[in-house]
């Protein structure tokens, strides 16, 4: 197992998962040391199951909320847990076996390099990414480049990424947002607006199979209005920030030369 780190820690937020928890928690405690779930109001037993798993391993700790709350939701409490314990920055993925763990090093050094940053993963679809959700995200994606100013965020829905703590939780903390689908984009574009700079790195995505143990919660009628209001949302507060942004955005631009 990896030392343990005193700044970087994994945070997996975990909704009814089944039994592909288990094999993502293992795969992240191959790759680093400490990895904290947070486990939102499941139902199906997989967070007693992960506390026994946890007695047994110091690298991994396990919350339990009562009822669901929201992706959001579970990521605020870990980062407020990880504050407390003094780590500067958490390397979100999800429970369901989508993302790469073995990524987790190369995103923890890059945020390590550029602590000041928020390290984006960028997603590389392989056959088994569905058409639809594809094409949707190009959408959002495009938003999100106007929300930004085209601040160079590479994918706003992809929530394998390193964030840090004490930005994240600044901007959660001052509005009743971004605890449910709308998490991972509204974190990112309000980051952006904190002056937070992006790193992209490409990253693996698939999309598992009900037989490969695969479990989404997504639903498109729901959650593309979740996403349109939010989109709604920002792009008011947006109008209203332009003029901060563009003076900040000329500010960093090189001088002219003749």
């Amino acid at each position: 197992m990896p030392d343990a780190s005193r700044t970087h820690l994994v945070l997996i937020p975990s909704y009814n998962t089944g039994e592909r928890l288990f094999s993502t928690v293992e795969a992240a405690r191959a790759q680093w040391n400490p990895v904290w779930v947070v486990v939102d109001g499941s139902t199906d037993g997989t967070g007693e199951r992960l506390q026994q798993m946890a007695e047994g391993d110091p690298g991994l700790r396990v919350w339990l909320l009562p009822q669901n709350q929201g992706k959001g939701a579970a990521v605020l409490h870990g980062l407020r847990e990880a504050r407390k314990a003094g780590f500067t920055h958490a390397l979100t993925m999800d429970s369901d076996g989508q993302h790469p763990a073995d990524l987790i090093p190369a995103f923890m050094h890059a945020s390590q390099a550029r602590p000041e940053t928020m390290v984006l993963g960028r997603p590389v679809f392989d056959a088994s990414a569905p058409l639809l959700r594809v094409r949707g995200r190009r959408v959002s994606n495009g938003w999100t480049q106007l929300e930004t100013l085209f601040a160079g965020v590479g994918d706003s829905l992809y929530g394998f990424r390193v964030y840090p703590v004490a930005e994240l939780i600044g901007v959660m903390t001052r509005q009743p947002w971004m605890r449910r689908f709308d998490f991972d984009t509204e974190a990112v574009v309000r980051l952006a607006w904190r002056g937070v700079k992006p790193v992209n790195i490409d990253a693996p995505v698939k999309y598992l199979t009900a037989a490969e143990g695969g479990v989404s919660h997504f639903r498109y009628g729901r959650d593309n209005v979740l996403l349109t209001w939010m989109h709604t949302r920002l792009m008011f507060e947006f109008a209203l920030r332009l003029p901060g942004l563009l003076w900040r955005k000329a500010r960093r631009m090189p001088p002219f030369q003749s």
